[in-house]
């Protein structure tokens, strides 16, 4: 891979020799303008707009234009004596864990190769001790004229570089965000949950650009002189929700049924609240605690509750009358025996006056 800058990297006290390469590469199908009466090329001519006459490259120099439109002319020689210590150097400057890096602050991604032989010690004590630390580096290195900001990370067995945002560049996202209150219900996130779980994840590997390989198609038809093959319009993007939760389970049946599976949502609705939703979460601007897992519980527990309560109930009232009707065996004998106690000794005082009578 051809290099685009050559420098060092400064690493305290030590100056590894690197190249800078390219990590990425565009693959987007390019068009160029025509003039479509004839198909002749349509070209960017830079002219002077005070002479009216095209202007060659070597006569070209640089401005700055002012608030009020005037240009004040820069030249090399102005920027040549500006002082910049990163013209040829990347400058770490701090070491920092890979997760203070916001990634909206992240751009253009190069690969650091170390420049001979020399630069080999020195370039793979510093990717093993990035390895270790699990740490970036954050540098700073000028390129194309300016001076930019650099994250520093291992990629494999190279030290790759993210060119960064300045803090400054980064808009804070106001007015973005709904301006109503929005309530989110808990069936709601319970789909958009079996939603996520249905779609799974992704090799993103195996991902590609669809329409890239359409135009390609159709150049390709173009060429040979064949009618380019029809395809199915695409889809409006979507329309006004009227109904989200009847959107959420519409697309829970659709992602079951493309991955084989049952598309059948009743099992998903209700859904148990996963653990990470058992603390209170910012909703629309509100906080709401999930509620779902201990409604779900308790749902569950009631049948075993009550039914516990109707065995324990019977086995009361099965105490109750065994108890009752032990009284009253235990009455009912104690007056048989007092009855009987009664008729011998009636008999026996009955047979007593007869004998003194006699």
């Amino acid at each position: 891979m051809r290099s685009i800058w050559n420098g060092a990297i400064s690493f305290g006290l030590v100056s590894i020799p690197i190249k800078l390469v390219n990590a990425t590469e565009s693959h987007s199908v390019s068009f160029r303008q025509i003039h479509t009466e004839d198909g002749g090329r349509i070209r960017y001519r830079k002219v002077c707009e005070l002479e009216e006459r095209e202007v060659p490259t070597a006569e070209i120099g640089k401005g700055y234009e002012d608030a009020d439109g005037s240009i004040i002319p820069i030249t090399d020689q102005d920027l040549a004596t500006l002082p910049i210590p990163t013209a040829k150097t990347i400058e770490i400057v701090a070491f920092v864990p890979a997760d203070r890096i916001d990634p909206l602050q992240m751009g253009a991604a190069y690969y650091l190769a170390a420049s001979g032989t020399p630069a080999a010690k020195p370039y793979t004590l510093l990717r093993e001790a990035l390895k270790r630390s699990q740490k970036v580096a954050i540098a700073k290195f000028a390129l194309r004229g300016r001076e930019r900001l650099g994250m520093l990370r291992v990629v494999d067995d190279v030290i790759a570089m993210h060119g960064l945002l300045w803090p400054d560049e980064i808009r804070a996202p106001e007015g973005v965000a709904p301006e109503t209150d929005v309530t989110v219900r808990d069936a709601e996130l319970d789909l958009a949950d079996a939603l996520m779980d249905t779609l799974g994840e992704v090799d993103i590997n195996t991902l590609h650009d669809d329409y890239r390989e359409a135009v390609e198609e159709l150049v390709a038809a173009k060429v040979d002189g064949v009618t380019p093959a029809e395809r199915a319009p695409a889809g409006d993007g979507g329309g006004k929700v009227i109904d989200l939760l009847a959107a959420l389970e519409n697309s829970v049946r659709e992602a079951r049924t493309a991955r084989g599976e049952s598309a059948e949502v009743a099992e998903v609705t209700p859904l148990a609240r996963k653990a990470s939703r058992t603390t209170p979460k910012q909703v629309g601007g509100k906080k709401s605690t999930s509620t779902a897992a201990t409604a779900a519980v308790k749902k569950k527990a009631a049948p075993a509750a009550k039914q516990a309560s109707t065995k324990s109930t019977a086995r009361k009232t099965t105490a109750k009358k065994t108890t009752t009707a032990k009284s009253a065996g235990t009455k009912k004998t104690a007056a048989t025996k007092k009855s009987t106690a009664k008729k011998a000794t009636g008999s026996g005082t009955g047979s007593g006056r007869r004998k003194a009578s006699a």
